[in-house]
């Protein structure tokens, strides 16, 4: 099921600009689990890509460990129809979405050896558009 804010008080809001060298100053560490996986480059995820790798962890782990979602799409993203004329205003809501700064931890993981952890983290992140690493608790 995909994930959207169950009410907002602005429908639309307005896009952000990239911050450029802007390292994430908050959830850049673990705070569940014992491996995560990090972003190392900053983008825009989707709740599409977030659903995608949380399916593609829990088909691979089945009822071993247990997952944190730590982002959240909060941002909606508009789009005009294709082919429509320009003006009439800013278009409807297309999709929900989250920025990414680099260092912030997307999903984190417990219960599960390394190997199972590091292969769960492997195929989600085969489904992020963004680079990313396993980090584990010291």
């Amino acid at each position: 099921m995909a994930m959207l804010p169950a009410r907002v008080t602005h429908r639309k809001q307005q896009t952000r600009r990239n911050k450029s060298g802007h390292v994430a100053q908050t959830c850049n560490s673990l705070a569940f689990g014992d491996f995560g996986i990090q972003a190392l480059e900053e983008g825009r995820i989707t709740a599409r890509q977030i659903e995608a790798a949380r399916v593609a962890a829990g088909h691979y782990l089945g009822k071993n460990g247990k997952l944190w979602i730590r982002v959240f799409p909060h941002r909606p993203i508009t789009k005009h129809p294709a082919e429509s004329r320009m003006g009439s205003g800013k278009g409807d809501v297309d999709y929900w979405a989250t920025w990414i700064d680099p260092g912030t931890v997307m999903f984190e993981l417990a219960g599960v050896t390394e190997e199972m952890a590091r292969e769960a983290m492997r195929r989600q992140a085969h489904k992020l558009p963004l680079a990313t690493r396993l980090v584990k608790r010291s």
